[in-house]
């Protein structure tokens, strides 16, 4: 079958790698793609915000399948649009989408249908939305409402930080998607990622996984889209998952069909595993990135099977079989990331990373010009290892990250220091 990719980061990289490896696959093209999709699939020039334009492809291009990466495309309706046309694709509607497309839509189900979460208020008025934080006091944690790349939060330690942080929101720090703030309550744990694919009306489990959001070792310093990821999560125990699809997933599937809003696609929870048990911090209608590359890393199973089941509306066949062993991404980002970087710089000897055994180079912000490897975008390549632990596969991510050749980037040193704790007791 022919089978289109939307997207260009290191999450589609990772999902056109793992399908490529599909015995059902016959062409496989990505769009716009990268300096390395190009190794693994056909990268064509289409703007995704062009629906007609990616209807007029695929019908062109007998494609089967279209498997939406990032979230901006199916909170805007592609999946909506290539369903219309008679295209089957892979990821929710955009009314379901907004589980991610609204952090107070999804707050005021978990409200409704008595989701574990934390106590929250949602704001388009500046003013209350200042009088909740001093009624709240601090710690407290700021949102913008919409899409915001990963970067719409903000953790205050202090009131004179929330009050600061809702100016900076509501004075246009992330464009539409602060037209409205979500505020909410400082949970206290560890945070975990968890996946589920949805067909609708029931939820399939994945795997777990742990990433690094913030810029600086330590977990310190401003949030960003993801600096390193590693799997599975020690704190998400076999009880504590199947908590998780009994407490939040399977009920969050159950109201969306009830709303008439049925969820198909990939489920991601952001949680925080408090004293109580778990809690969601908020959904992902899509893979993470770069949680994503460590997952396809750990998958047995052909992937495009799967898809297809989830996107028709029927899981019920499906089983998924996982590598026992780890896997382990650290992010290479362009130096000022989160802030302002600078592009068209070159990164050499990414093939003698790769030569290592069980690593594998996802490119994210990259494009290949005349024979150069030229990195134009902030967080630029996932080097990714897998291991018998969290240990060893970072040991091997590192070794295989060293080899390459870019003055104008910088990583992370300890991706997976909670993991690896655990493993040292």
């Amino acid at each position: 079958m022919n089978i289109l990719v939307i997207g260009s980061g290191g999450r589609e990289h990772a999902l056109c790698w793992k399908i490529a490896q599909s015995q059902l696959l016959t062409s496989l093209y990505c769009a716009p793609g990268n300096g390395g999709i190009s190794d693994v699939a056909s990268c064509v020039d289409l703007d995704i915000t062009d629906h007609i334009g990616i209807i007029a492809f695929c019908n062109d291009h007998g494609i089967n399948l279209v498997v939406v990466g990032p979230e901006a495309p199916l909170v805007a309706g592609l999946v909506n649009d290539l369903s219309a046309a008679n295209i089957l694709a892979f990821g929710p509607n955009a009314e379901p989408a907004m589980l991610e497309g609204s952090k107070g839509f999804t707050k005021d189900i978990c409200a409704e249908y008595n989701i574990p979460t934390a106590a929250y208020g949602r704001f388009s008025d500046i003013d209350k939305a200042k009088a909740y934080v001093r009624e709240q006091g601090a710690p407290i944690v700021v949102k913008a409402d919409g899409l915001a790349a990963g970067k719409g939060v903000i953790l205050a330690q202090t009131e004179t930080e929330a009050l600061g942080a809702v100016d900076f929101i509501f004075d246009g720090a992330f464009g539409e998607a602060g037209a409205e703030v979500v505020i909410e309550e400082f949970m206290t744990g560890e945070e975990a990622s968890f996946f589920a694919i949805a067909d609708g009306t029931t939820a399939l489990p994945l795997i777990s996984a742990q990433d690094h959001k913030a810029v600086g070792e330590g977990d310190t310093g401003p949030n960003t889209g993801g600096m390193g990821a590693y799997s599975p999560a020690a704190v998400m125990t076999e009880a504590m998952c199947a908590r998780v699809m009994k407490e939040i997933i399977n009920p969050t599937v159950a109201a969306m069909a009830k709303m008439g809003k049925p969820y198909s696609g990939l489920l991601f929870a952001g949680l925080m595993i408090t004293d109580e048990g778990p809690k969601l911090i908020e959904y992902n209608c899509r893979f993470g990135d770069p949680e994503c590359q460590v997952l396809m890393m750990r998958m047995k199973s052909d992937i495009v099977p799967l898809l297809i089941a989830s996107a028709k509306g029927d899981l019920s066949k499906q089983t998924i079989l996982w590598d026992e062993k780890a896997a382990l991404a650290v992010v290479l980002a362009a130096n000022g990331y989160p802030g302002r970087y600078s592009k068209n710089t070159e990164i050499q000897n990414v093939a003698a990373a790769e030569a290592a055994r069980g690593v594998t180079v996802f490119h994210a912000g990259t494009r290949q010009d005349d024979g150069k490897l030229l990195a134009i975008g902030g967080r630029v390549l996932n080097v990714t290892a897998r291991g018998k632990n969290v240990t060893e596969a970072q040991r091997s991510a590192y070794a295989a990250l060293d080899k390459i050749t870019w003055p104008d980037g910088f990583c992370r040193r300890d991706i997976g220091w909670r993991a690896i704790e655990r493993e040292n007791i």
